[in-house]
């Protein structure tokens, strides 16, 4: 039997372990999907994705559709005839794509699901104070986030860990996972049995997982302590959280805050049930540094 023909689609940095780990892997992956180029920085410089850096260093075809029901890309995408399709980190399919393969598409989701179903799961995740995340690979169909789940792993999420560190950790932890569920499709498919999959259980209390926007980082000081610091820690160090903030008499907008500690401190910030203190933060247009740095460089 040929070896299983496979089209991966991804765009972030989060996505190349997964894809690096097939190549290496020695799977057969016939092409890369990503988002098309687009200017980044001060200089507005076109930058490449993480995922068509590493697919052109190993030499795979990449496709950037600008719209992914265009004929010419559907077309495109016929013609490398893939058995199965990956999807980690990228955008939201339409049916044309994920039901074009032979044995389907799969997501590689960073998150319990059905619990956090969206763009940016991580960040919820912590924002919300949960003390567990992990990954799901699940088979996709219309409804964002919601096919039957393949496999499931669990992840501890540190008491003062931010977002940064959860979603490297997970990024390692995607790498066993898309291999263990591209081998079980292929075991599947060659012993012409079904695929063993859970449809997603029901929950009343689902957290969903919208893409953040700026205009949602901004800190409130009305809520406690603890929600104020697990809010930082769930945006650190990308998007940032951020406030206006007095500092010695001199008054600063758009400060971005990296991290917190529950009670007082060199920059304390009044909240519902005491204090918060800003520990690491950024002025604009300056570098970002620890609180105590900052103060002894203020006169």
């Amino acid at each position: 039997m040929a070896p299983c023909r496979i089209i991966y689609l991804g765009t972030p940095e989060f996505a190349v372990a997964g894809l690096k780990a097939l190549v290496e892997g020695g799977y057969n992956v016939v092409a890369v999907v990503t988002m098309p180029d687009k200017p980044a920085g001060r200089g507005h410089q076109v930058q490449f994705s993480a995922v068509k850096q590493y697919a052109l260093s190993v030499g795979l075809p990449v496709l950037q559709p600008e719209k992914l029901k265009d004929e010419a890309f559907i077309e495109q995408l016929r013609s490398y005839h893939a058995d199965l399709q990956v999807v980690t980190a990228f955008r939201m399919l339409p049916e044309v794509v994920w039901a074009m393969p032979r044995l389907g598409t799969f997501n590689v989701h960073a998150a319990l699901l059905p619990q956090y179903r969206g763009a940016a799961p991580i960040n919820w995740a912590v924002m919300n104070g949960d003390t567990e995340t992990g990954l799901t690979t699940f088979m996709l169909k219309q409804e964002i986030d919601t096919g039957n789940m393949i496999l499931q792993e669990r992840l501890t999420i540190g008491e003062d860990e931010n977002v940064g560190s959860v979603h490297d950790r997970l990024m390692e932890m995607s790498v066993g996972i898309t291999l263990r569920t591209v081998d079980l499709i292929i075991d599947c498919d060659q012993k012409g049995i079904p695929l063993p999959v859970t449809p997603q259980p029901e929950l009343p209390d689902l957290r969903p997982a919208p893409k953040i926007f700026k205009e949602d980082c901004q800190i409130d000081f009305a809520k406690t302590a603890r929600e104020i610091k697990n809010f930082v820690r769930g945006l650190s160090p990308y998007p940032a959280a951020w406030c206006n903030l007095d500092i010695r008499g001199q008054h600063y907008e758009n400060v971005k805050v990296y991290k917190v500690e529950i009670g007082d401190g060199p920059i304390a910030v009044p909240c519902a049930d005491g204090k918060v203190s800003i520990a690491e933060l950024q002025l604009p247009g300056k570098k970002r540094m620890e609180a105590k740095a900052l103060l002894n460089g203020l006169h």
